[in-house]
């Protein structure tokens, strides 16, 4: 029997794991903490607007879901913070506008778009080379911007009225993290789907937010969660001849559904025994 593993597809498919893992554990943390979920779905959703243009226009659908996931990060941000708009409004507004921006240009395209599906629910095991590269660029960026703004993006995460007492420019640093998130959400597109994007992005920090206090030791624990259940995903979804996406998901899910019955238990066994008074 010939082992996966020399298959070209199926080791691609655990390297894009690999780097969504880490991208997703890192950004993740700081969407969870920040409470930008709502936010990300905003721009995952928008970002179909870019996979669209991409098909109409003849180039890489990646690199038209890139642009319309800064622009509609940058937009929701910089109207938020200026015209103290509602996000909620502003989120639902620009989810529909992308959703509706990529459905024109689909049906204006002549032909079939053979990568739709994908593009919508994820399948990690058929990533292309050339998305691969993309995928490894961004999360070069990534690490290296957060690596470099690190105690700055704690300052501004965690109290942005004392950030602002230290002179740091709160609002270009908020628009740079939501930049991230827009890049880390178009990484993630190709394992997941738009459609399943959230989840990843988010349970896995979700999990480690459960066992850590300090946000460093949540992204390291983050990114592990990651991996484990994009390999395990991969790994299920070859042999069951099931939806890869979906089948991270439901993985990801389980494990936080596991976490929350764990605490649960943690919290009663707290109450109950009378020498933890």
């Amino acid at each position: 029997m010939i082992s996966i593993m020399a298959f070209e597809f199926f080791r691609n498919a655990l390297l894009a794991g690999l780097l969504a893992s880490v991208t997703c554990g890192i950004i993740g943390t700081y969407v969870v903490v920040k409470k930008l979920v709502a936010l990300s779905g905003g721009v995952s959703h928008a970002a179909f607007g870019g996979i669209g243009l991409g098909y109409y226009a003849g180039f890489d659908p990646v690199l038209g879901a890139i642009g319309f996931s800064l622009v509609s990060a940058l937009g929701m941000g910089m109207v938020s913070l200026r015209a103290k708009q509602h996000l909620d409004t502003l989120i639902g507004a620009i989810w529909a506008i992308g959703m509706a921006i990529g459905i024109l240009f689909i049906s204006l395209t002549p032909g079939y778009a053979p990568d739709l599906f994908s593009f919508l629910f994820g399948n990690i095991l058929l990533v292309p080379v050339g998305d691969l590269v993309i995928m490894a660029i961004l999360a070069v960026m990534i690490v290296v911007v957060v690596i470099a703004c690190y105690q700055i993006f704690l300052t501004v995460t965690f109290d942005e009225e004392y950030a602002m007492v230290l002179d740091i420019p709160v609002e270009i640093v908020t628009l740079l993290l939501l930049s991230l998130v827009a890049l880390t959400v178009v990484m993630l597109i190709r394992i997941v789907g738009i459609i399943l994007v959230i989840a990843l992005l988010t349970l896995p920090a979700a999990i480690s937010r459960e066992y850590c206090s300090h946000l460093k030791n949540m992204m390291v624990l983050s990114v592990f969660v990651g991996i484990l259940v994009t390999t395990g995903g991969i790994f299920l979804s070859y042999f069951l001849d099931v939806p890869s996406g979906a089948t991270i998901i439901l993985i990801a899910a389980g494990l936080y559904g596991l976490v929350l019955i764990e605490r649960g238990l943690r919290k009663n066994k707290h109450r109950v025994n009378p020498g933890n008074a």
